[in-house]
């Protein structure tokens, strides 16, 4: 499984990620236009690692854990580059701030709601602000390169980017919910007494 097609993209998609970097570093349009091409590319290959995992029956362990990181390592390592180019202007950093924030957030829920077996299922809505966010950084890596062919693409960028950490505000709040749930009513059940030999139904004497 180490090798099959659906984990060969994850790698690939990880792999992606320093070479969007790296671009965003050379000079000109070229920049923008070679890190766009690398980040298209790195969402195909999230959609098709998952289409030919549950297609073939190629779904792992690794693939499982490998996907969300690489998924996070795009979207991370974009908004940091984005920033510090400047394509994100100093009043739009608190969204991405946002974004970055949940995206930590949301992994560190998620493996504490797996390790105590709670599933919360990913809403549609939250589909949407992931659709969102990823047609944001694509508008923001075109950047002054895509305003030459098309104008204000950097403005819908913004916008996009300030509705994504809107709506990425809304959807955290329900692993956030699950996950404090869980941990009071843990805490619940073990401040609560512990029956003895004496007093088996655990009640105060």
């Amino acid at each position: 499984m180490l090798t099959s097609l659906p984990n060969l993209l994850t790698y690939a998609r990880i792999l992606m990620v320093p070479a969007m970097v790296g671009a965003l570093y050379l000079e000109g349009d070229k920049a923008h236009w070679i890190a766009l091409a690398l980040f298209i590319l790195a969402a195909i290959t999230d959609y098709f690692d998952g289409y030919f995992a549950r297609a073939w029956q190629q779904v792992s362990s690794l693939g499982r854990m490998l996907d969300p990181i690489a998924d996070k390592l795009l979207v991370a390592a974009a908004l940091l580059m984005l920033v510090a180019n400047g394509t994100i202007s100093w009043d739009s950093v608190l969204a991405a701030v946002v974004i970055l924030a949940r995206e930590i957030l949301v992994s560190g829920l998620r493996e504490f709601l797996a390790g105590v077996r709670v599933s919360v299922p990913v809403s549609q809505l939250a589909k949407w602000k992931t659709a969102i966010q990823m047609a944001a950084i694509g508008f923001l890596l075109a950047g002054p390169a895509g305003d030459k062919v098309i104008p204000y693409i950097t403005q819908t960028g913004t916008l996009l980017l300030w509705i994504a950490a809107l709506l990425t505000l809304y959807t955290g709040y329900d692993y956030l919910k699950a996950g404090l749930t869980h941990v009071i009513s843990e805490d619940e059940a073990s401040a609560a007494p512990q029956p003895s030999p004496n007093n088996p139904d655990g009640s105060r004497p």
